[in-house]
């Protein structure tokens, strides 16, 4: 009998050492991009501007409609981080909806005000599932600047989220296990949260919100 899925729970593709984020990019941003790997080899690139990240491969093609939603996300980037990085973000976040609480926390501002929203998680068909799927914005200033330091790959997929889309529409019966086999979704795993301040700061703890 499998165990239910954390209400608020971080999933990635990582390996011992590194983690995989996603977000979506227009033609020039991305091409420079992958090109360099850098995110800033465009100067349509703005570090003053937030940006948000996500580990969720299926959330990131809902966001994007599959990179077909508009042009400024029609190239969607896989971009590596180191685990200590990756930790260092959380460290430095605060909910959108914080608990009673956590209101008069002014941490988030101290400590550069990285954003956490805990969005409902869908499948890779966007179906929507009873639990949340971590989104974090990293906001323009000295904390996006540092941050785009810490990518350490940048890779293309969306020509893997086409693929899936396209394999989607003709096959509505497809499996989740299939769509792995052929290498269209990759294998998302837990990555743990032990700090538990930390987990204080992303409210991974607090109680279910209504629906």
């Amino acid at each position: 009998m499998s165990t239910p899925t954390p209400y608020k729970q971080i999933r990635a593709l990582h390996t011992p050492r590194t983690i995989t984020l996603y977000q979506a990019y227009n033609h020039p941003i991305a091409s420079a991009a992958v090109s360099a790997q850098s995110l800033t080899a465009s100067p349509l690139f703005k570090t003053t501007r937030m940006t948000w990240i996500k580990p969720s491969w299926a959330w990131m093609l809902y966001r994007s409609g599959y990179s077909f939603k508009d042009a400024n996300q029609s190239r969607i980037l896989a971009l590596t981080m180191s685990h200590e990085d990756f930790l260092w973000l959380l460290s430095h976040g605060v909910v959108s909806h914080r608990s009673p609480e956590e209101k008069g926390d002014q941490g988030g501002k101290k400590l550069g005000g990285v954003r956490i929203q805990w969005d409902p998680e869908r499948d890779v068909k966007m179906e929507r599932l009873g639990y949340r799927s971590i989104q974090i914005g990293i906001p323009g200033g000295e904390v996006c600047e540092r941050w785009v330091g810490m990518v350490k790959k940048i890779e293309d997929v969306t020509d893997k989220a086409r693929e899936l889309k396209r394999v989607i529409d003709e096959r509505p019966e497809v499996t989740v296990g299939v769509l792995k086999e052929m290498g269209l979704v990759p294998e998302e795993k837990v990555f743990e949260i032990e700090d538990e301040e930390v987990r204080k700061r992303l409210g991974m703890d607090w109680p279910v919100e209504p629906e």
